[in-house]
C-alpha cells in the first residue's frame, strides 16, 4: 500500500502543476469590455436624436476607446468647424481621467489653475465630456461641443453615454390619446433614431414628399385617397434635412388606396396624395 501511495504522489504532482501555472497567470491578467464601432455609432445616434429634441443649433460628436483614441466623429450641420477638434478633446479627457470634463471646469474655476498646464493633448477642461460605462467598466467616452451652451453640451453627452446601458421601454398609448392623434394629425412616437409612428389625417390633397432617410409603411384605416409614387418630382425645395416638398410628380404609377390597405413607400421615392374625396386617417411607420 505504502508503494502504490508513494507512486501516485509524483503522479498527482505533475497533474497540479499546470492548474497552478493557470492560476498564477489569472491573477495576472483581467478581462474587461472593449466598445465597437457599432456601439460608438449607436452613441452617436443617442445624441443626434436628443439634439433634435432639444433643438439643439448644433452639435460635434466624438467617441473614443477607453484609452482615448477615436472610434467616430460626426458634425451636425451649422456647427462650428473647431467644434470637431474640441468634441475629441472632451472625449479624450473623460476617457483618460475616467470622470466628466465638468469636474475639471469646475476645479480649475475654483482655484487650481496649475492644472491648465496638462498638455492639450491630454487635457481639455471644458464641460462636454463623459464616461461610458458599461456593467460598471468604463469602455470609452463621448465629447460633445457646439451645443446651444456648455450645459447643453453636457446633456447631450449624458444622452450619448447612457445609449449603451439603456433599456428600450414599453410605450403604450391609450384610444383617447390616439384618436385626438387622429382628428389633426399627430407623432404617436419619436423616441428612436430606427422608427417613428404617426397618427396622419388629411383632408385634401397634399404636395409631393421625398424623406430621403426614411421609408414610409402607410396603412390606410378610414377613407380613401389617389396615391402617386415614383416618377420624377417637379418643383422640388429642400425643406429640412432629407426632406424635399415638390408641386407635381411627372410619370409615376397611380393609386387608389382605402380602407384596409398597405403601401410601403421606400425612402428616397417621390409620393403623392394626389387627390382626397374626403376625409382618410392613416398610420404611418417611419423606418430608418
Amino acid at each position: 500500500m505504502k508503494t502504490i501511495t508513494r507512486s501516485l504522489i509524483p503522479a498527482l504532482a505533475l497533474i497540479a502543476l499546470p492548474l497552478l501555472v493557470v492560476a498564477a497567470q489569472a491573477q495576472l491578467l483581467v478581462e474587461k469590455k472593449a466598445l465597437t464601432l457599432d456601439g460608438a455609432k449607436k452613441v452617436i445616434d443617442a445624441v443626434k436624436m436628443e439634439a433634435k429634441r432639444l433643438n439643439a443649433p448644433g452639435a460635434a460628436i466624438a467617441v473614443v476607446d477607453d484609452g482615448g483614441n477615436l472610434l467616430t466623429l460626426e458634425r451636425l450641420d451649422g456647427t462650428f468647424a473647431a467644434g470637431s477638434q474640441i468634441s475629441i478633446g472632451k472625449a479624450r479627457t473623460a476617457a483618460l481621467f475616467k470622470r466628466e470634463t465638468k469636474a475639471f471646469e469646475e476645479i480649475i474655476k475654483n482655484g487650481r489653475t496649475a492644472m491648465v498646464s496638462l498638455p492639450d493633448s491630454l487635457f481639455t477642461p471644458l464641460q462636454g465630456g463623459v464616461p461610458i460605462v458599461v456593467d460598471g467598466q468604463i469602455v470609452g467616452a463621448v465629447g460633445v461641443s457646439g451645443a446651444a451652451s456648455a450645459a447643453q453640451d453636457t446633456e447631450l453627452a449624458v444622452a450619448g453615454a447612457s445609449a449603451l446601458s439603456a433599456k428600450a421601454a414599453v410605450s403604450y398609448f391609450e384610444k383617447e390619446k390616439v384618436a385626438a392623434a387622429f382628428e389633426k394629425g399627430a407623432v404617436l412616437f419619436d423616441a428612436s433614431n430606427k422608427y417613428m409612428v404617426h397618427a396622419s389625417h388629411r383632408d385634401k390633397a397634399g404636395a409631393v414628399e421625398v424623406h430621403e432617410q426614411d421609408a414610409d409603411i402607410i396603412y390606410v384605416l378610414e377613407g380613401s385617397a389617389v396615391f402617386v409614387t415614383g416618377g420624377e418630382l417637379v418643383g422640388g425645395k429642400v425643406i429640412g434635412p432629407g426632406e424635399i416638398r415638390g408641386t407635381d410628380i411627372k410619370g409615376g404609377e397611380t393609386r387608389t388606396i382605402s380602407k384596409g390597405d398597405v403601401i410601403i413607400v421606400p425612402a428616397g421615392t417621390p409620393h403623392w396624395f394626389k387627390e382626397t374625396p374626403g376625409p382618410i386617417n392613416y398610420y404611418v411607420v417611419k423606418a430608418r
